[in-house]
């Protein structure tokens, strides 16, 4: 027969797993993630200096790859940790709330991050094409579709900047 003492231990863990239960039924879930900023011209620039930085590196590594002075998979893995920076500043802007007036820039420059990104992918189909002794052909034209994704990413830097608030 069982004891008062653990009849009541029982009630209680019963009481307070019950209790749990409801409590997370009842906290909502959804906690959306904001990345606050309130000096908004100053995190673009900051942004902006980064991207200067990451395009400025990859741009010299793209140069070593048409030249021959390093390998392809060289330059894919040196895409990978650039790209995967790229992609956390988009997070970023993403999470980022900004005022009105300069959403208009932030979505520009957010654009442009995400074509410089894209631009990043073409670049290592193209150091799989140079690794695989593809056709010139193919390699042309990715090489064109590479520089026009480039052209695409620096018009919208250029909105972005002309799109500031004074």
């Amino acid at each position: 027969m069982a004891s008062k003492k653990g009849i009541a231990i029982t009630g209680i863990i019963l009481a307070a797993i019950t209790g749990a239960s409801f409590l997370s039924w009842a906290i909502p879930q959804d906690n959306e993630t904001t990345f606050v900023v309130s000096d908004y011209k100053g995190y673009l620039d900051g942004v902006k200096s980064i991207h200067e930085i990451l395009e400025e590196s990859i741009n010299i590594e793209y140069q070593n790859l048409l030249d021959r002075k390093i390998t392809p998979q060289e330059y894919i893995a040196i895409t990978e940790v650039t790209s995967s920076q790229v992609t956390a500043k988009i997070s970023e802007f993403v999470t980022t709330k900004p005022s009105e007036e300069w959403q208009a820039s932030y979505i520009n420059y957010m654009d442009a991050l995400r074509k410089f990104n894209s631009y990043l992918t073409e670049t290592k189909v193209l150091a799989s094409l140079i690794e695989n002794d593809d056709s010139q052909d193919k390699i042309y034209k990715i090489i064109q579709k590479i520089e026009s994704l480039k052209t695409e990413s620096s018009e919208f830097v250029r909105r972005s900047n002309e799109l500031r608030p004074e």
